[in-house]
């Protein structure tokens, strides 16, 4: 029971956090103090005291879009082990429930984002349908790969099966998925060189320009639900690139959140070193990620 509170508080308060380091590692590397750590945290408790502001051209569906989609993460949240830990659900083939909760979330962002009726909303969903076209391949190989290493479908299993001994086994495999899925970590959670999640160029963006039209709680409960999925994917990650068990269950605990605020850094860096790609690099590079994860499945099934 304790293990599945603090699972439970981890995944509620710990993603804002995650971007607020974000930000400030970036703005370290622009030479400024940026905002603080918890400046996501404030940001959030003033949209949910706005109010809200709906178009007359959208229907229930714009407003459910937001809901159901964080509803969606929240149960993925359940199914994915933070750390060397058990996740609060977990059976066999709760894999392919994660990859079309994933999915449900992003079908309800995109047609809210229809029902606007916006010509600039309806591109963003366009593009955003079309790169997770490119990156649900590479995820699901690379989870297939587990899969086949662990012999098991159970998320719990598949992400606390990689173990130094692992690693020295199948370093190639493994350091194969772990480039994979960061490219997966970059493209979903619409960071640098895939999109911009602080530019305001409607021509330019992708994941940001769905969502122009929601307001208040609403575009709260979108902000969060974001930073939640990042957290998700980092820690499928951090599972695989970090499998390290100290031996004591807090300790754990500890090594995984630092960890996810390492990743956090990393991410930051990466988007201060390096500028969005072009618009047509962008599907390359994600097919270029699931040729790694198939590689990295091609040498485990030899």
């Amino acid at each position: 029971m304790t293990a599945i509170i603090i699972h439970c508080l981890i995944a509620l308060l710990l993603p804002p956090l995650l971007l607020g380091v974000i930000t400030k590692t970036k703005a370290a590397f622009a030479g400024r103090d940026g905002a603080p750590y918890f400046q996501p945290y404030y940001d959030l408790l003033k949209l949910l005291r706005k109010g809200s502001v709906f178009s007359t051209t959208t229907t229930w569906v714009f407003k459910a879009g937001p809901l159901v989609s964080l509803a969606a993460i929240l149960v993925a949240a359940l199914l994915v082990p933070l750390g060397r830990h058990q996740a609060p659900i977990s059976f066999q083939g709760d894999m392919i429930l994660f990859a079309y909760l994933f999915g449900l979330a992003r079908f309800f962002t995109t047609i809210a984002a229809l029902d606007t009726g916006s010509s600039f909303e309806g591109m963003g969903a366009a593009r955003e349908v079309t790169f997770a076209c490119l990156t649900e391949p590479t995820l699901f190989i690379a989870l297939i790969t587990l899969a086949r290493m662990s012999k098991s479908l159970q998320l719990s299993t598949m992400l606390t099966y990689p173990t130094p001994a692992i690693w020295l086994a199948a370093g190639a495999s493994m350091l194969l998925l772990v480039a994979a899925l960061f490219i997966v970590l970059l493209a979903e959670n619409c960071r640098i060189p895939f999109d911009d999640p602080t530019t305001h160029l409607e021509l330019t963006m992708i994941h940001e320009v769905m969502v122009l039209d929601h307001s208040g709680p609403a575009f709260g409960v979108i902000l969060y639900g974001a930073a939640l999925k990042l957290l998700l994917l980092g820690a499928i990650f951090i599972n695989i690139a970090l499998p390290v068990s100290t031996g004591n269950p807090y300790g754990d605990w500890l090594v995984f959140v630092a960890a996810m605020l390492v990743l956090s850094v990393l991410i930051g860096v990466v988007e201060s070193v390096m500028a969005r790609l072009r618009m047509v690099r962008i599907p390359q590079l994600l097919v270029g990620a699931t040729i790694l994860s198939a590689f990295a499945m091609l040498l485990v099934l030899r």
